[in-house]
This record gives C-alpha cells, structure tokens and sequence, in this order.
C-alpha cells in the first residue's frame, strides 16, 4: 500500500501553523499524482488549498493517526511517527486526560505538571513493584522498576539519565527514582542506609538548588548518585558526584531570581540562639541574598526548610559541630558580600566596613591582611616584586571571587562529607545510576555555562543515539527480519569542535596560558582556526560572539567572561591569607592538593588527551577539569546499561496543565524524542504479536481464513491479500513488523468493514421500522373505514318503525335475559350449597382423622419417652450404685485404720493400768499384814485415856473418806455420761437410731436392776461401816505404850485414803467404759450379777482392800467373757468370709463363661466382617446378600436374647452382690461401734483384726475388679454391636434399589467418660505424634474433622479430671509451642497445613469453651456434654493464647492465599476476555518490547481465579473448617480481588474502555455464580467488589450530557471522587464509533463530588486486613464415641 493512496476524502493531515506549530485538516477530496494543491477543511470549519510541491515524489503533509491511536502510552505505537503527532499525543494525554508520563520507546517522557499528583505514595510503589515493564501506565517508577530488575536478573550496573530544562522537574524525577530503590530494597539493618541516601537529597537542594525565573527549585549543578547494592539487592550505601556548580549566583542573581536557598534558610532563623554569634540579619539586608529583588518564594517556609535540613544532616550522622561550622562560613560570605569597597583616587580602592571584621572574626583571619590583598595586587617580574593598587572594579571581582571560591570549597566538602556518611562497610555487588543533569539550554545571552552544559549534552546525544540504534538492531535480529543499515544523526563532528586538538576548548585553555590574554583575542584565535567548519559560525552583527550547530539547534554564545569562568582565578595573597586562618575547617579548604585524579571502571581513549600543566603555578582550567569529569561519566554510563527519563517544562508561566506546544516542541528537538522517533520511523515502528493481530482484524478474514488453526498463518494470508506490497510489513518469530502508515491503513479497512457492516445492518433495521409503521397505519385506516361505512348504513335504514320495534326488542331481551340469568343463579347456588355441604363434611372427618392420628402419636409418645426415662434412670442408677459401694468401700477401710491405730492406744494404756494394779495389790497385802500386826498390840496395850481422842480421830477420817467417796463417785458418773455423750455424738445418725431403737428397753431394764443392787450395797456398806466401829472401839484398849506405833499407823492410814481416791477413780472409769462396752458387746449376753458387780455405787461404802480384790477379780471375769465371746465372734466372721469367697469364686466363673461368651460373639461378628468384606469384593448379586443378611440379622437377634439373658442374671447377681455389700457394710459398723474405745492386751485378738480387714480389702479389690470387668463387656458389647451396625450399613450401600431405608443410629456407648489417659512422660510423644507429624491429607484425619483437637481436648479433660495442676499446663504450653513450631516450619509453604490446625485450633478454643462449664457456652449441650465439662480449673487464660495463635495462623492462612492467588487477578479479572468477539485489544510500543518480560509466561483467565478460589474451599472444607471462618477468608480474598484490580485499572489507561467494562462485568458474575454455587451469599464477599463494579458501570455509561454526570454521583457512592476523575480522564475508546470523555463533562462530574467525604486515596490498601472473630459453634460430636485410629500410633493413650 504506497503512502499515497491515504491521501483520500475524510482523512485528516497536519498542516504548519504559526501559533500551534501544527494544526489539524481533513481532506475533502481525493489526491491524485500531479495535483498542485491539497483540498482541506480546517476544524474551524473554513476551506483551506494547501499549495503542493509537484517534485517526485510529493512533499505532502503529515498524516494524522486515527483517533483510536491518540492518547496511547507509547509514542512508537502509532501508526504516523513525526513531529506532530509526537505533539498531539503528548497535549491529549497531559491536557485531556492529566497524564504526565508517556513513553517513547526507550524514553520515559516527564510534563512538568507544576501541581502535586496523588501518583506517588508507596501503594503505587508496591503496585510497580515486580510488573513488567509495559504492563501499567508510564511512571517513573516503571523505569526505576526496569532498571532495578535487570540489575538483579542480567548482574549489570544500571544508569537512570534525568535530563531537561531547569523546571522541567529533574530533581523531582531523580528524587523520586531514589525513593522508589530506598522502598523495593530496603536494607534490613540498623544503619536505615535508604533513608540516609534519601535524606541526602534535601541536603544537596539546600546547597546547590535556587529560584530562577524559570523555575522555583531550580538545580545549578550536576549530580551522579550511585546506589549501591549487595548481592541480595539491598541498598548498602551510595556516592555521589557533582558537576559544574554554578558558582557566580553566589556573587549575582538576575531579577526575580534567588541566591541558593541555604542563604534564605539561614536569615529567616537569624533569631534563633544557635545562629545568635553569626550576627545575621534579614535576607533584604545582605547584598548576596537581596540582587535578584525577590526573597521568597510563595508556598514554601525556609524556616521549616531549615529545620529539615538540619535534620538530615544529624540523620547523616553529621554532628552539630560540623553544622556549627558550615553555618559559620555560610555567614560569613554574606557578610563578606556586605564589604563596601570605595574609590580613593586614580585606580585605588580602600575599604572600612563592620561586615568585614565580623568576616574576619568568623574565619579567623587577619582584617589588616584582608584588608591590603582586597584593595593591592603583588606583581613578580624578573628583578623585583611590585605591590600595586587596583581600582574599585578588580577589588569588587576579588572579593566576589573569594566569595566563590569559599562556598565552591564548601560545598565540595559537604558533598565529601555526605559520601562518608553514605559509605558503610560492605563489598559492593552492583550500583544503579542517578544522573540528574541539565538539558540542553539556549538563552538570549548565552556564555561559559551555557557552553559546558550544552557539550555534556552533545556526549550524552552521542550515547543516546547508539544505544538506540543498539536495541534496534537487537530487536531485529531476536525477531530473525533482515537488518539494514539505518541513517542517524552522529554529532561527533560538533563534539571534534569542541574538545578536539585545536578546537575550542583547546584555544581556551591556550589563551588563559598568557597573563595578557583576553577574550576578543581568543574569539578572533576561533574565527580564523574555526571558520571552516561547516558547524561553527561567525554572527553577522556582532564581533563577540561565535555560534555553534548543535544537534538541537543553533546557539550563539558571548564571548565574554569565558577567560576569567574558565581560569577561575583567585590571588595568591588571599588564598595564603584563607591557608593561615585560626578557622581549621576553613584552612583545611585551601590546602595544596594533588590533582591526579584516579578513576575506576573500564578504561577508554579519550577524544583527545587532556593538557597537563607545566608547573604548579599553571592550575588546570574549569574547562579541562569539566572534560576530565564528562570523560569519567561517560565511561561510568557506557558500562552500564542506560534508562532514559527526558522532562519536559510545558510552559513558561509554570500553570498547572497548560501546554505551549511551541515550547514542548522546541524542547523535544533538544533531548533527542522526535531523533528516537526518526530513527523507529524509519524502519518498522509499528510491532504487533501475532495474537493481538488476530483479534485485532479478524473482521477483515474470511470465514475460511479464520476457521484455520493456525492463527499465525492466518496472519500471514490476510497481510498478503490486504497489502500487495510486501516490503510495507515483514513477519518475525512472535511479531509482524510494519513501516509507518500501514497500520493505519488496516484501521482505515476495518473501520471501512464496520461502516458497511453498520449501514446494512441500519438499512435492514430502518425497513423493517418503515414497513411495520405502514402495516399500523393501514390497519388503522381500515378500521376507520369500517366505522364510517357503518354509520353511513345506519342514518340510510333507521326509521320511527323501527325506533319502535327496536326498543320492544329491547324491552323482551331485557325480561328474558333476567328470566334466563335468575334460573341460572339458583342452578348455581343448588350446586354450590351442595358442594359445600359435602366439602365441609371432607374437611370434618380429615380433620377428626388427623386429630386421632395426633392423639395416637401422643400416646406412642409417651409410652416411648418413658420407656427412655426407666432406661436412663436405670443406668443412672447402676452407675449411681457403683459409685456408692466403692465410695463406702473407701470410707470402711479408712474407719478400719482409724480404729487399728485407736486399739492400739487402748492396749498401750490396758498395759499400763495392769501394771499399776498389781502394785497397788501388792502394798495392800503389806499394809494388811501391818494393820493385823497393829491392832494385836494396840488390844494389849491401848489405854482407855485415848479412845475418846482416837473415836474423833477416827470420826474425823471416815467423814473425809465418805466425802471423797462421793466426789469419786459423781465425777465417774460425769465421765461416764460425758463419754457416752460424746460416743453417741461420734456414731453416725443411721447407726444411732438403729441402736437407740434396739437397745433403749434394755437399757432402762438395766438402770432399774442397777439402782436396786447399788441400794443392796449401801445397806450393807452401812452394817460394815458399824461393826467397824466396834473393832475401832475395841482397838482403843490397846496400850499406851503401843502409842508410837499408833501414830505411825496413823500416818499409814492418811496415806491410804489418797490411794485409794486415785485407784478408784481409774477404777470407776475403767469400769464404766467397760459396762459400756460389755453392754454393747455382749447385748444381753453377760449376766447382770458380773454387771452389777462390777458396778457398786455405794456412797456410804468403805472400800476396802478385800472390795478392791473382789473388783479386780470381777473386771478379770468380765475380760474372760468378752475374749470368750470375741472368740465366737470371730468364727462367725471367719464363716461369712468363707461364704463370701465362694460367693466371689462363683462369679469370677460367671464372668469367665461371659467373657467366652464375648469370645463366640467376637468370633461371629469378625465372620460377619469378613463375610461382608469378601461380598464386598466379589460384588455377589443383590439377592445372595440379602439371604445372608437376614440369616446375620436371625443370628445378632439370638446373640442379643442371649446376651440380655447373661445381662439379666449378671444384673440379678449383681443386686445380690449389693445386698451383701450393704449386709458386710451393716456388719462392719457393727464392728468398728464395738472395737471403739476397746482397750486389749492380747496380741492375737490383733492380729485377727488385722486378719479381718486384710480379708475385706482384697474382698473390696475384687468387688471392683468384677465391677469393672462387668463395665468392659458392657461396653465391648456396644462396641459390637455398632460394629454389626455399621457392616449392615455397608451392605444396605450396596443395595441400590433400597436407598430410602433408614440406618439405625448407632446407641451411645454408657461407660465411656469421654477422658484419654496418658503418662507424664508419654507427653513429647503424644505432641510429636499428634501435631509435629500429622499430615493433614491423612484418610483418617479427613474422616473425623477437628480430630486431632478432640483427642487433645480429651487428654486436657483427664488431666482436669485428676486435680493435676502441673500436668495440665504442662500438656497446654506443649500444645501450643508444638502447634507455633508446625506453622513456623510452613509458613509460606504449605497452605493445606495451616488450613488444617487453623480448623483444628478454633476447634479446641470451641471445646474449652462449651466444655468450661459458662452458661453462656452450655446453652446447646446435651445432658452428657454437661456431665463432661471441666470440674477443677478455669483456662480462660489458655484460651486467650489459643485465640492468639488462631489469628496469627488465620492471617499466615490469608497471605500463602493472596500469594498463591495474587498472579492470577489482574490477568484473569482485567485482561482476560470472557466475552468472545469483544475484543479491547489495541496496537501496543516498544516497552511490550521490554527485557523484563518472559515470552513463556503462564497465560491465565477468570477459570484460574474461580479454580483457585476453588481449590482453597475445598481445602478449608475437607478440614471440616467452620463456615464462619470460611466466610472471612473468602471476604478478603475477594476484597483483595477487587482491590488489585482496582488499583490496576487506576494505573492502566489502555484498560479504561466500555469494551473492557464490560469484560470486567462479566467476570464479576463468574465471580458472583461461584459464590452461589458454595452458599457463601451472606458471607458480604461480594460487597467488597463493589468498587470494581462501579468502576466497570462507570466505564460502560454514558458520559456526555448533566444527567448522565448527576448518574454518575449518585451511583458511584463505593469510589472517591480522585479515583472517579482518574477513569474518566484515563477513557480511552477502542473503536472510531466511541467518544472521549470532554474535559467539560469531568469538570461537572467534579463540582457534583466536590462536598463528597471520604479518601482523597488514588489506590485502595490491597494489603488491608478485615478484622478477624471466632465465634463460638458448639459441636453436636459426643467425646465419648470417639475413637483414636491405630494409624496416629497413639496406643498409649487409654480410654477412659
């Protein structure tokens, strides 16, 4: 297709203009070969004949791309690459859509958009971060992305090159650049070295940055920051490197122009105390800071700019002290610009001004010496040196020159200082590049500056431009197309000009050599050296300038200031004066240096070698040391792989979007766009893959080329047809490469086949509307016809006959239509009386029906929960009694010890008493004899004179002794009663009234007896006690001489009394314990003469020696008749016992036979098992089956006759066991009343005892033993039987035809307390086993969800349940450290095993909940469930750690999801295209070219995504995780979804199309239908997907008229008004038919959102988190019916 033939009718073309540089007009009529002129119609609407140049072949205008191509993030995607069009995308993009970035192949082109973006805050770094290049809109952060990407993957240093006019934005753009590595690379150290690489750039802004009059923070001098890495990427440190200061701003500021802004900083907190001794003043009163007449700048503080300064310095670590100092030579070049230098005769100058002592002051230099070489010159000649005034003008240029030198030493030192603090210890793996570095510049006065600025950018031009030609011809030979040599611009003829032998720089660095040189004599060295090079020109109307042929344009450059700029000379009087001062950091900056400069990297030969001085006086030139330092750099870059960010200044008057497209055109011929642009154009820039072709014009196939399977032959066949010319495309291995217009011509044919698609299909639509409003229109007029016609016959026939005859007709229909309607009303309601006669008659006996049905139910009912009432209670009660007999088996043996250790107390004191009593016998018999001895001799010699004194005497003794008789007797009484009161106290109150009902009558019968023998006694105590008397009286006789004796045996007798009190107060308590005893004992069976014997109460009675014996000898008795009746006692017992063992022998053989019993059953039902197993395998015929399942039935119905017959003897036995029991029980507190209080010396009655209760305990073993042996074939019994159970469920499974039949459920087994048994240290094994090795694809793991937290929970329960405070948080510390150390070890690996113990932990929380025992948590339990929750220890404290870990496994959980799930959103969701012939796909530029991007990438859809979202359900619900968790993670991975797909959308203008609107809808309701299909309606996921489906609405409504903007406000309510600005400025419309949205109608959208409250956020948080709860489910699973599998090698563990 020759370019020609587009010059047709409708097509539009550029055309020259003086104030848009170029305009658009369409063509009204074809173009033929040799027309001379060009038919147009402006887009003002007048005509316009475009004169042509008739030479072969014609210049015609540019064409101009179609509307489908404009606006795109690529410049080489269009079709027409030239200037204009370059223009036009770059205004539709920054003006219509606010879009600053925009590609152009290599270059990332920047619009200065003088307004602050909401595009940079880490949302949108992170959302950079990883995409390959190409992907998302341009940014300057996609550049930084790429770079820092192929410096991880190629191991290749890396250079970002920022470059424009000053405001342009180059510092910002470098800024941000470094802010995007501090982010994506963060070091992970203590040092933060990313946020000193950042906190360096305020530093550097403050020194070197200024206002001008284009720009507010303009940079006046070159920076290369190298960032440097490790091999983990991370940043280590950095470097920087300065070039050209700008050193004359220090000295001169044109209007409305600033110092640098350090200057301001330091005046506007001249009041602070640190800066008090620098004796500052305010910025108008210095001369430095005053010139340009403009000290502010609006919108920004210098205050605050200080104080972040001063910060970033102390974040470098560079300490106040230093600081003190920078700020002390700072002030003192201000002062120094104060000193006033006057004239004081011919060519003389003097000085006297305070600024200049505070000068001297603040450096430490001498004010005399300073004063001499400000205002003298020293002179050397061969004989002599002379000092010689200067004039005021050489003084003034002194002192500014000291100035410059100053603050360029200063700011070298802080930039040294600022690399110190960047460089940390550490071996550097690679580095990325930031040059931000001046454009190329052209003023009206250009000089020194100007001139090194514009040569760096000539080297820089020269790198751009074969690194393009590079990538060129390695894009062609990747895609395998014939490479042929391409023309470009090469200026290494201007760079020969400049820094070759005999050019400028040489000459200028010749003329500074001599003393006298000057610069019209260096310009006239040019003109007559230069003047016949083809790029350097003489002005024609000035003498003192020279212009040069840059590869931008032509510069005319002053010649003036160029010698003095380039020798930048300093007097050697004032630099030794500096050297001298007191002021070490300012002597330090003029200390001799060697200027060897040692550079790294790769070696290359420069242009031409630099001139080396010929001693030290010759210092090398400011433009020998700029060539040095661009050589340097030019080497760094050409051994880095280069990144190329141009900024454009859009205007002048530096307004937010406003576009002077002659400005941005005369600064994109500058930085090399429009050269990039020539160089694709030349060849094939337009590029598409063979796919995005197919869908791009498969409307432009043929049914049979498209129905072809390869999609690239297709390709190839469709070119061939369409374009004849085959040089106009060629075919490469993934791309089909095109020259320039030819795309546009396929969309010229497309758009072509859809205008004729769409006329037919509006012609057919148009008949058909033409042809069914005809059809209405002629129905109607017949229809009128007929009324009309009607009418007609009607006045012609109607007469007064008629009138007459018509009413009576109408008078007879009336009567007989009523006659007619009545007969059938009463037909009607006949019918319908009885139709409801007999349907209420129905309806009664349904309902008596139902209500008898209802009535029977009830009754069932009733009897039915009754029987289930008798059953429950007696087990109940089996249980109840269980415990109960082993309760009072441990209450009997604790008595029986109680009563051992109290015997022996007893005997212990039995002995003793024993003792004393026959030593008291013993002095009887001797005071017996002595008392015979006495009265023998008191008869023969007792005189009568002392009878009367000895009756008194004796009077006197027997009234002490009667008395102490009676206080002996009431006081044994006491004991007696206080003992049997604290007795019956002591015996429980069943026994007490069991004895006090037996006993009482013998009791009062015996107290009647005892009073009459106690009578008996006193009487005869009374005869006594008289013949007494007279033995006394007769005694009296006795002799006197015997009357020693008689006092002796006085002293005898007072001494018996005391005797005998004791003895017989132990004697009457003895005694009355023992009749207690013996009453008890015996019961009757003592006679009551040893009782009343034994029990003399006497109180007028003197005991004497023969009572006492008699005493003894009936207490000797009653001992020989409790032993008797022990004796009998003890063979009863021995034959109860016996019996009993007979009786324990019969049932260990009832058990034995039982236990066989189970052994047949056990036997018959693994029959069974194998039987069914072998039918199973078999697959036997349905009928077989059912034979033997009745045949099993028949024999489970015998075994259960059986087996409840063996239940009902063992129950019957088990009640006589019982019966006995409580008859041993009876018996046992018999013996433990009668043992009570016993005192025994035998030793052989102890050891009976002893006998007796060895005999009960093991009688109370076996009873439990049986017991418990009888509770295990119970259950084992259940067992089986839930085993036949589930074998016949099995084999109803296999009968098809008998689905419906019910399984019955399986009974709860009665024993089995829900509890596992497990030893202390059993617990690294139950850990190790249950959570470190469990896998959660286990069969049996799936089977029962939550099992492992229902085995834990059981062990906890066993540990509650034995009062095990130590064994309890034993188990839970180890559960949880066990459960964080599984996570741990998976974490970002395995999601199924975090969606495994997340289920399993909020299991447990669930289990300590509704087992603790809260009401709140038992409202659902059973009656079991209650029985069973936790009796001894509050862990409310362990369920808030368990609830911790559940949210740190569930947010783990969510980020191995968002992980696995993140890759496929945006190309499932956003790219991928559900609806099949709606294709959004447009022509894509060089950055799909990109090195970032893998060819053999995994292509994913919408089914990626759902079979994701699938998979994790699934997962979560084979884990038997509840479906509340299910929920919330579903909500947030759908709310991630919408939130990255979002996001994408924000940062995609190719994706902001209807066409892709409605793809996105529609893959929402992929989405929608799969939350239907899962039941997860309700769980609010589809709510968070809101954004994105107003997003999607928005992109498909209408946006043209008021009411669709009013639309859009209200029914966007989920998006802000940034992001609803952003879809609409970023619409771009796929086909020629769609409309732009008019910067108008975003304007109204604006004003209409302009109160809405909400985020001002361009991105939403993908990263946000919704809060996670564990509500509590309470689990229907009964602890007691689980099993633990063989598998989890848990044998350990018992069942309890």
């Amino acid at each position: 297709m020759a370019l020609l033939e587009l010059y047709t009718e409708y097509n539009r073309v550029w055309i020259p203009d003086a104030e848009h540089v170029w305009k658009s007009a369409e063509i009204t009529r074809d173009f033929h070969s040799g027309d001379n002129v060009l038919q147009l119609l402006l887009e003002d609407g007048t005509e316009y004949h475009h004169p042509i140049d008739p030479s072969d072949p014609p210049k015609l205008p540019p064409l101009r791309n179609p509307d489908i191509l404009v606006g795109e993030n690529d410049l080489t995607a269009l079709s027409y690459l030239h200037e204009p069009a370059v223009l036009h995308n770059l205004k539709v993009r920054f003006v219509e859509s606010k879009i600053i970035y925009t590609y152009c192949g290599i270059i990332l082109v920047a619009v200065n958009p003088y307004k602050q973006l909401p595009i940079y805050g880490d949302a949108i770094i992170h959302a950079y971060s990883g995409q390959n290049m190409g992907d998302m809109d341009p940014h300057i952060f996609a550049v930084a992305e790429e770079a820092y990407k192929q410096m991880a993957r190629n191991h290749k240093n890396q250079s970002i090159i920022v470059s424009g006019e000053s405001g342009a934005g180059k510092t910002v753009s470098a800024r941000y650049a470094m802010r995007y590595f501090a982010v994506v690379s963060k070091s992970g150290s203590k040092t933060r070295v990313e946020d000193k690489v950042l906190a360096s750039n305020p530093i550097t802004e403050a020194i070197g940055n200024a206002k001008t009059t284009r720009n507010d923070n303009s940079s006046r001098f070159g920076k290369y920051t190298e960032i440097s890495f490790d091999k983990r990427y991370r940043i280590i440190g950095a470097n920087m490197r300065t070039y050209l200061l700008e050193k004359s701003r220090v000295v001169f500021q044109a209007d409305n122009e600033r110092n640098y802004h350090i200057f301001y900083q330091m005046c506007s907190c001249a009041d602070l105390p640190e800066f008090k001794n620098l004796r500052l003043l305010s910025a108008e009163n210095f001369r430095y800071t005053c010139m340009g007449g403009d000290i502010t700048i609006e919108g920004v503080d210098d205050k605050k700019d200080m104080e972040e300064t001063q910060r970033t310095f102390s974040l470098l670590g560079l300490k106040e002290d230093f600081q003190a100092d920078v700020f002390k030579v700072l002030a003192a070049i201000l002062h120094l610009g104060n000193v006033e230098i006057r004239n004081s005769g011919d060519d003389k100058s003097s000085l006297s001004d305070p600024h200049l002592a505070v000068f001297c002051e603040l450096l430490g230099v001498s004010v005399e010496g300073l004063v001499r070489w400000l205002c003298h010159r020293r002179i050397v000649l061969v004989a002599e040196t002379v000092v010689k005034p200067v004039p005021k003008e050489r003084a003034v240029n002194a002192r500014d020159a000291l100035a410059k030198q100053i603050y360029a030493h200063l700011f070298d030192c802080v930039i040294n200082r600022i690399n110190t603090a960047l460089k940390v210890p550490g071996k550097q793996h690679a580095f990325i590049g930031v040059l931000d570095i001046y454009g190329f510049e052209t003023f009206d006065i250009n000089s020194f500056e100007q001139f090194c600025i514009n040569y760096a950018n000539e080297k820089l031009q020269q790198q751009f431009n074969l690194h393009v030609f590079k990538l060129e011809q390695e894009e062609y030979m990747k895609e395998d197309i014939p490479w042929t040599l391409i023309d470009f611009y090469d200026n290494q003829p201007v760079i020969d000009l400049i820094e070759a032998k005999m050019g400028i720089l040489d000459l200028l660095d010749e003329e500074c050599l001599f003393p006298q040189g000057t610069d019209q004599s260096w310009l006239q060295k040019l003109y007559n050296y230069l003047e016949t090079n083809a790029l350097f020109e003489k002005p024609r109307l000035s003498n003192e300038a020279f212009v040069i042929q840059h590869f931008a344009d032509k510069v005319e450059y002053q010649c003036r200031g160029f010698l003095e700029k380039n020798r930048d000379a300093l007097y050697e009087e004032l630099v030794d004066i500096m050297r001298d001062s007191k002021f070490p950091f300012l002597a330090n900056f003029f200390q001799e240096e060697d200027n060897t400069v040692n550079s790294k990297g790769v070696k290359v030969r420069p242009a031409r070698p630099g001139v080396k001085p010929a001693n030290k006086q010759l210092r090398t030139s400011v433009g020998d040391k700029f060539r040095s330092s661009l050589s340097l750099l030019m080497e760094t870059l050409n051994a880095t792989t280069p990144h190329y960010v141009r900024c454009i200044k859009p205007n002048d008057e530096k307004l937010p979007f406003e576009y002077d497209s002659r400005r941005v055109v005369q600064q994109l011929r500058a930085c090399g766009v429009l050269e990039t642009i020539r160089i694709s154009a030349q060849s094939y820039p337009s590029r598409w893959t063979y796919i995005e072709f197919y869908s791009r014009y498969s409307i432009l196939m043929s049914p049979q080329e498209a129905d072809l399977n390869d999609k690239k032959q297709t390709c190839k066949n469709v070119l061939s047809r369409l374009i004849q010319d085959s040089n106009q495309y060629k075919f490469g291995r993934t791309k089909i490469f095109f020259r320039a217009g030819q795309v546009a011509y396929l969309e010229k044919l497309r758009l072509d086949r859809l205008r004729g698609a769409c006329i037919t299909i509006q012609k057919h639509v148009r008949g058909w509307s033409r042809r069914r409003k005809y059809l209405r229109m002629r129905e109607a007029a017949i229809i009128l016809q007929q009324y009309i016609r009607g009418k007609r016959t009607i006045r012609k026939t109607v007469s007064a006959a008629t009138l007459k005859q018509g009413w009576a007709a109408i008078v007879i229909q009336r009567h007989w239509r009523g006659y007619r309607m009545r007969q059938i009303y009463q037909l009607v309601r006949l019918a319908s009386i009885t139709i409801q006669a007999f349907t209420r008659g129905w309806m009664a006996r349904k309902r008596y029906k139902k209500m008898m049905e209802e009535h029977k139910v009830l009754v069932l009912q009733k009897y039915a929960r009754a029987w289930l009432a008798r059953r429950r209670f007696q087990t109940m009660r089996r249980l109840v009694l269980n415990v109960q007999l082993s309760y009072r088996v441990q209450q009997l043996r604790k008595k029986i010890e109680e009563q051992n250790k109290e015997n022996c107390g007893l005997v212990e004191r039995l002995t003793s008493l024993a003792n004393t009593h026959s030593q008291t016998v013993d002095r009887l018999q001797s005071l017996e004899t002595q008392m015979e001895k006495v009265i023998n001799q008191k008869a023969s010699v007792e005189s009568r004179e002392k009878k009367v004194k000895e009756d008194a005497s004796l009077q006197n003794m027997e009234k002490k002794f009667e008395a102490s008789t009676k206080e002996m007797l009431l006081s044994t009484k006491r004991n007696s009663c206080l003992s049997l009161f604290n007795y019956s106290v002591s015996v429980d109150e069943n026994i007490l009234c069991r004895i006090a009902e037996n006993n009482i009558e013998i009791q009062r019968q015996d107290h009647e007896k005892e009073v009459e023998t106690l009578k008996e006694e006193i009487k005869r105590l009374k005869e006594e006690r008289v013949s007494l008397r007279r033995q006394i009286e007769e005694g009296g006789l006795v002799n006197s001489d015997l009357q020693e004796q008689v006092i002796q045996l006085t002293k005898h007798v007072k001494a018996i009394p005391e005797l005998q009190v004791e003895l017989l107060i132990f004697f009457f308590v003895t005694v009355a314990k023992l009749n207690e005893i013996t009453r008890q004992l015996l019961g009757g069976v003592v006679e009551e003469e040893v009782l009343l014997g034994l029990t003399p109460d006497d109180s007028e009675k003197i005991y004497e020696v023969e009572d006492l014996l008699a005493g003894f000898e009936g207490l000797q008795k009653a001992t020989r008749i409790l032993e008797n009746y022990q004796k009998e006692q003890k063979e009863s017992y021995e034959t109860q016992v016996e019996g009993l063992k007979l009786k324990a022998d019969h049932l260990q053989n009832e058990n034995s036979k039982l236990q066989n019993l189970f052994q047949e059953k056990s036997n018959v039902n693994e029959n069974i098992r194998q039987e069914v197993s072998r039918l199973s395998s078999e697959n036997t015929v349905i009928p077989e089956l059912k034979l033997q399942v009745s045949e099993l039935q028949r024999q489970k119905q015998e075994l259960e006759i059986h087996v409840d017959e063996k239940n009902k003897e063992l129950a019957g036995k088990s009640q006589h066991f019982q019966e006995k029991a409580e008859e041993l029980e009876e018996v046992k507190r018999e013996l433990q009343a009668r043992v009570e209080d016993l005192e025994e010396e035998n030793d052989h009655l102890k050891r009976q005892q002893l006998m007796e209760s060895e005999a009960k305990i093991k009688l109370r073993h076996e009873t439990s033993r049986l017991t418990a042996e009888n509770m295990d074939f119970e259950e084992q019994l259940d067992q089986k039987d839930r085993l036949i159970r589930k074998l016949q469920n099995q084999i109803k499974s296999l009968e098809t035809s008998q689905k419906a039949k019910q399984t019955p459920s399986p009974a709860i087994p009665k024993d089995y307390l829900g509890m596992l048994e497990y030893k202390r240290e059993d617990e690294p094994r139950l850990i190790q086993n249950i959570i470190l090795d469990l896998k959660p694809k286990g069969v049996v793991v799936n089977m029962i969800p939550g099992l492992p937290a229902y085995i834990l929970f059981m062990c906890v329960r066993h540990a509650d349940y034995l009062n095990d405070e130590a064994k309890l948080k034993s188990l839970m510390n180890a559960i949880i450290g066990g459960v964080k150390k599984v996570i741990m070890v998976s974490y970002h690996k395995d999601f199924e095993l975090l969606s495994f113990w997340l289920s399993n932990m909020y299991q447990l929380l669930n289990c300590l909940k509704q087992y603790s025992g809260e009401e709140e948590f038992m409202k659902q339990n059973t009656p079991r469930q209650k029985k069973n929750c936790l009796q001894n220890f509050d862990l409310s404290e362990h369920r808030q750690i368990l609830s911790d870990l559940a949210i740190h496994i569930y947010h783990q959980f969510i980020t191995i999801m968002e992980k696995s799930l993140t890759p496929a959103i945006v190309p499932g969701i956003l790219e991928h295209e559900s609806l099949q012939g709606i294709s959004s796909m447009k022509p894509t530029g060089f950055r799909k070219r990109s090195n970032s991007i893998y060819e053999d990438s995994e292509a994913y859809t919408v089914s990626s995504v759902i079979q994701q979202l699938s998979f994790f359900h699934s997962t979560m619900t084979q884990h038997g995780m509840e479906q509340v968790l299910i929920k919330q993670a579903v909500k947030q991975l759908f709310f991630l979804v919408g939130a990255t797909t979002l996001n994408n959308i924000m940062l995609r203008k190719d994706m902001c199309s209807c066409r892709k609107g409605m793809q996105i809808r529609c893959n929402i309701s992929y989405l929608e239908e799969w939350l239907k299909e899962k039941e997860l309606q309700n769980s609010n996921a589809i709510d968070t997907l809101k954004p994105l489906t107003q997003a999607a609405w928005l992109l498909q409504v209408n946006k043209s008229t008021d009411d669709d903007a009013k639309e859009i406000a209200e029914k966007c309510t989920e998006l802000n008004p940034v992001q609803i600005v952003k879809i609409l400025n970023s619409y771009t419309p796929i086909d020629d038919f769609e409309k732009r949205v008019s910067s108008s109608f975003v304007r109204k959208v604006q004003s209409l959102l302009q109160h809405r409250e909400g985020s001002t956020q361009l991105m939403l948080d993908a990263d946000y988190r919704f809060q996670v709860t564990f509500p509590f489910c309470s689990s229907s699973q009964a602890l007691e019916l689980l099993q633990v599998p063989n598998s989890l090698h848990l044998g350990f563990l018992t069942r309890i």
